[in-house]
């Protein structure tokens, strides 16, 4: 008895001091995942309040002017953000006005229409795109994409767009090539991969017996993917919405490249503009003077405002679709 129960005994520390050592691990990995989420939190708050910190000279100086005026005179100090926050959200609506139906477009061919041998080359091809360093599209786009539109792209739709009120403003002016379209074509196709794959991998998430069902009552491929596919996924197609739109707005050396690098407003998309990343990096370098500085680094504060509006709003969407899915 005594050398059984001695054995219990030794079997029973050795368990206790197994799971005495799971606890510790446990606890150690418990902790490390809370110090990473609180790491991003804080990494964020940092980041906010070392540009409200930067930005607060210009805000002090021009007060809400600085929003709405058009001016950027490096010479006279005088600062306005008007004209990269209109380029900003201007080349970014186009670039996923462009961008969203093609990526849809090719993650339906992908999953539902391309023969198997084809679909993996496609799928890889796309996703090295997304790959390429913006530099690489930016002296793609100002080499040889911007002379191709200014040669034969833009006095078509110059021609085109004349005889029609409104439209015609929108579409006017010389073709120079560069400009808010240029920058905007460039910019959906940077982020046309990203939303691709996105689509591509949550439309094959799509259980095959909802699909089947659909065939099976004779619905085309057309009807399966609108009202089964499509539906299904939305969620994150939003998502992968979102994630193109944030590269869009925040991309600064191929829209540097092609878009004029203009502090003016103009109602034509064809003419020269700015963005605020394009405006941040030409001007960050040749910043002197306190003011001048600031009021950069107050551009930094708006976009990083704008990103964080549209990601929220997004989020809030996306929250809704899901409540209400569940109701």
């Amino acid at each position: 008895m005594t050398d059984a129960n001695s054995q219990a005994m030794a079997a029973a520390a050795a368990r206790r001091k197994v799971l005495e050592g799971l606890k510790t691990t446990d606890n150690f990995f418990r902790l490390l995942t809370h110090s990473s989420a609180y790491l991003v939190l804080i990494l964020l708050g940092a980041i906010f309040v070392s540009l409200v910190m930067g930005g607060s000279l210009a805000f002090q100086t021009f007060g809400l002017n600085f929003l709405t005026t058009e001016v950027w005179n490096p010479v006279t100090e005088q600062f306005g953000a008007l004209a990269p926050i209109y380029g900003t959200i201007v080349t970014s609506a186009i670039a996923m006005i462009v961008a969203v139906p093609i990526s849809i477009g090719i993650a339906v061919f992908l999953t539902e229409l391309c023969p198997m041998p084809l679909r993996r080359p496609i799928g890889i091809a796309i996703e090295l795109l997304a790959g390429v360093p913006s530099i690489i599209y930016g002296i793609w786009g100002l080499f040889f994409f911007a002379p191709m539109l200014q040669q034969y792209v833009q006095p078509e739709l110059i021609a085109f767009f004349k005889p029609i009120p409104v439209l015609n403003g929108l579409f006017a002016g010389p073709p120079y090539g560069i400009g808010i379209l240029t920058s905007a074509l460039i910019l959906a196709m940077m982020v046309l991969p990203f939303i691709t794959a996105v689509c591509r991998d949550v439309f094959e998430t799509v259980p095959p017996v909802l699909k089947e069902a659909a065939y099976g009552m004779g619905w085309t491929t057309r009807e399966v993917v609108g009202n089964v596919v499509i539906p299904y996924t939305r969620v994150g197609i939003i998502g992968g919405v979102m994630l193109g739109l944030g590269r869009a707005l925040g991309e600064t050396m191929a829209v540097t490249f092609v878009i004029g690098n203009a502090h003016r407003i103009s109602e034509s998309i064809l003419a020269p503009g700015t963005t605020i990343s394009a405006t941040i990096a030409n001007e960050f370098t040749e910043a002197v003077g306190d003011i001048y500085t600031s009021s950069l680094i107050a551009l930094g504060l708006i976009l990083f405002f704008i990103t964080f509006v549209v990601l929220a709003l997004a989020r809030f969407m996306l929250m809704r679709i899901e409540k209400k899915a569940g109701v």
